[in-house]
């Protein structure tokens, strides 16, 4: 049987959960904010000890009531801080990104500025769920935070934009329609006016065409199967750019964060830059000018080619893994890291420690303070000199980073 104590709360960790302390080891609990006065089922470990929330004593200041019914009916894990208030969740986040170099990264830091999200919601553009098929037909949803195998039916994403949602209800019209499987998986991202659809699962598809009338909204709909085919069942986009190709799902802030990523790397006038996990080009297109060399590397066919169509002659795009491309074209003036959550191989860490000529300017960009952290306690012969956070993802734990990099001085 769980211990019930209370627990005092005094910040946010990673992740989202409240930390407080009992007998001087750390309890995270769920769903919990600074300040609050909690009583807690606790289960401890050797060295930390796990909380759920049984019933608040007393509620800290920066506790709201959140607004999406499946935060609190469903438990539901896409969202980790909307009983935040948004002033509260961009105080978490800093702290987390404080944190997460001095535990991992070994280094002391402060964050110069943090630029909130102009939308709190309705904001992102592309939205993933897991569909279930049971005696009642299929369900689509997202998963409970304490029960990760589960799946809820999504009646309404909160921070999801209402044209990706109507593409959602779209496919659920439809959904006799579907793959045979007892699980699929879905990403519906907005492509323009219209919606496009990514479906992962099952093995046979014998209704697509039909499938396809029935969703009239959707511009593309690309199937991948149990074995790994990918089917074309529809596209009209005109710009061919993979679906699955990462973007930023906040167009609100999108610009922002590439022009302050820009400004960075511009500020000592390099003659030759390297932008690392370029995606379709957003940044490098910033730093294209007369007398400047940009070499953009990326992974994803597709984005590579959207690349090199949209910066022309003016860069040279090269499809490769970053870790493999990156040690042949240094030494270079600038260089650009974005690379997905899991961080950077220790290959480009390598490569950026052993070139002869450090780079004047290191911009990493990332979407997970903790990889971030590692990254940069590999990077021995470089410090810190800028943080920016951008609010890409409000209501959640998740913040986008902008570390800026300079070689030490001998």
């Amino acid at each position: 049987m769980a211990e019930r104590v209370l627990v005092h709360i005094d910040t946010i960790a990673a992740g989202g959960a409240g930390v407080g302390r009992v007998d001087g080891m750390a309890v995270f609990v769920p769903r919990t904010a600074p300040g609050d006065d909690a009583s807690v089922a606790l289960r401890r470990h050797r060295r930390y000890a796990d909380g759920r929330l049984q019933h608040l004593v007393q509620a800290g200041p920066t506790r709201v009531t959140p607004l999406c019914p499946h935060y609190t009916r469903d438990r539901c894990g896409g969202c980790q801080l909307q009983h935040l208030s948004p002033a509260g969740q961009l105080e978490a986040k800093t702290n987390i990104v404080v944190q997460a170099f001095r535990r991992i990264g070994r280094r002391v830091v402060t964050v110069d500025r943090v630029v909130p999200s102009p939308a709190l919601w309705r904001y992102r553009n592309k939205l993933t769920l897991t569909l279930r098929h049971g005696a009642g037909g299929w369900h689509a949803g997202l998963r409970p935070f304490d029960a990760p195998d589960d799946v809820f039916a999504l009646d309404d994403c909160h921070i999801t934009s209402e044209q990706v949602m109507r593409g959602w209800r779209e496919v659920m019209a439809a959904q006799t329609l579907l793959p045979i499987a007892p699980e699929l998986r879905g990403t519906m991202g907005e492509a323009g006016a219209r919606n496009a659809l990514l479906l992962y699962g099952g093995s046979r598809w014998d209704d697509r065409a039909e499938f396809a009338a029935q969703c009239p909204s959707l511009t593309a709909i690309h199937w991948e199967d149990a074995s790994g085919r990918t089917v074309v069942v529809r596209d009209d986009r005109p710009d061919e750019a993979s679906i699955a190709s990462f973007a930023q799902v906040n167009p609100h802030l999108a610009d922002a964060l590439h022009d302050h990523v820009a400004a960075c790397v511009l500020a000592d006038a390099p003659q030759h830059v390297i932008d690392a996990y370029g995606g379709r080009g957003a940044t490098a297109a910033r730093l294209l000018a007369p007398g400047r060399s940009v070499t953009l590397i990326e992974l994803d066919p597709e984005a590579a080619r959207h690349a090199q169509r949209a910066l022309g002659a003016d860069a040279r795009v090269v499809l490769a893994r970053v870790e493999d491309a990156l040690p042949g074209l240094l030494p270079a003036d600038a260089v650009i890291l974005n690379p997905p959550r899991a961080g950077v191989d220790a290959r480009v860490c390598e490569a950026l420690e052993q070139t002869s000529h450090k780079p004047q300017t290191l911009v990493y960009v990332s979407c997970d303070p903790a990889t971030l952290a590692r990254d940069v306690s590999r990077l021995t012969s470089y410090r810190v000199v800028s943080l920016t956070l951008f609010d890409m993802f409000p209501q959640t734990a998740h913040v986008e980073t902008v570390c800026e990099l300079v070689p030490e001085v001998a």
